[in-house]
């Protein structure tokens, strides 16, 4: 039996890249629904890639930081299908969150998947160790793929509960803390016994391979979460700045003065596209989804950003919309039925627009149905 050792700068270099690479994708999939759909495609490739990506490079540095006393290598085959089922898996969840209806159930499996990328990325990229024998616990494989499973369910729930810049920093930790506590665990319950490499049949590659590899995977890594952090907290920022008109310059844009009473006749709902402001009649909003400081305005057709706050909406949009939920304003005459589930409900909207139905708190039903006639 192999008894190994940390080197404890190396571990803290791969939980450093395991939080980097989960801030920048679940900041990479911040506001998807305003974007078109070649550009949401786009951005949910990138967020897969530095998902599975990071999970990746967090095994590997993590392995690089073991001392085993002994030469080892890795097999090129399940080296780079490890990679791949991570990146596919993060995908996956991506997909169910961004391209259907993101309802507990969707949420839930979506978390389920990106935990079992996890678990599954460690247990094929160790199977390709040469050198030495990992030997598993059945214990200790079910025991890291329920933690990888709760982990990753616990950091989707936390993040796309409510998209703000705090609960994706906080879906960072957890995520980022989740790759890092799969690893170690998992590693805790398996032992490695000494075998000579007879064989080179199949192509392998040395530790010094392995962290040029890892190396440029952490470079990209690190400079996606630079160019995410500068987008991340200048946009912020400036949500901020449209969210405080009395601070804002004379010549400011005419978003980044919001109105802070009820809407007069001929009031428009302000959104942005392209880098210009555009206005939209009220009556074409269907409805107006909270999402931190700023709003996203649903239309017949498309989802747009709005700069101000629900708050703001709230104060302008013309009688009519009702406040169904704390993060959803809805104009109740576009509402084409009601569905009442066990503790809540839904507002029905026209079918085949960018939304077709929006949940209503349990708080506000009896509000919904009197303004329904129901």
């Amino acid at each position: 039996m192999i008894v190994f050792t940390y080197n404890y700068w190396l571990v803290g270099l791969s939980v450093v890249i395991s939080m980097m690479s989960a801030f920048t994708g679940l900041s990479l999939t911040r506001g998807l629904s305003m974007l078109p759909l070649g550009t949401r495609q786009l951005r949910i490739v990138m967020a897969a890639i530095a998902l599975g990506g990071g999970i990746w490079s967090m095994h590997f540095v993590a392995m690089l930081a073991m001392r085993f006393g002994v030469p080892v290598y890795y097999e090129v085959i399940e080296t780079v299908a490890s990679a791949l089922i991570a990146i596919l898996l993060a995908g996956i969840a991506l997909l169910i969150l961004h391209f259907g209806r993101r309802t507990r159930r969707a949420i839930a499996l979506a978390g389920t998947i990106l935990g079992l990328g996890i678990v599954g990325m460690h247990y094929v990229g160790l199977s390709g160790i040469a050198g030495c024998l990992p030997v598993y616990s059945g214990f200790g494989v079910v025991a890291s793929g329920a933690l990888a499973v709760a982990m990753g369910v616990a950091a989707i729930q936390i993040a796309y509960g409510k998209r703000t810049e705090r609960t994706i920093l906080l879906a960072t930790v957890v995520f980022g803390a989740s790759v890092a506590v799969v690893h170690f665990s998992a590693m805790a319950s398996t032992r490695f016994v000494a075998v000579e490499v007879i064989s080179q049949t199949v192509p392998l590659l040395a530790n010094a391979q392995v962290a040029l590899v890892v190396l440029l995977s952490a470079f990209v890594i690190s400079g996606a979460f630079l160019v995410s952090g500068a987008s991340f907290f200048n946009r912020e920022a400036g949500l901020a700045l449209a969210a405080a008109p009395a601070l804002a310059p004379a010549a400011a844009p005419l978003a980044a003065s919001p109105p802070v009473a009820r809407a007069a006749e001929g009031q428009r709902l302000p959104y942005e596209k392209d880098g210009k402001t555009y206005l939209v009649g009220f009556d074409k909003v269907a409805a107006i989804q909270s999402e931190g400081h700023y709003t996203t305005a649903h239309l017949a057709q498309a989802a747009v950003f709005c700069p101000w706050s629900i708050t703001q909406a709230e104060a302008a949009v013309p009688p009519g919309f009702l406040r169904v939920h704390r993060q959803w304003l809805v104009n109740m005459a576009l509402v084409q039925g009601f569905e009442r589930t066990k503790d809540n409900g839904y507002c029905l909207l026209p079918p085949g627009g960018s939304l077709e139905r929006v949940p209503v708190s349990r708080a506000r039903l009896g509000a919904v149905r009197d303004a329904l006639g129901l």
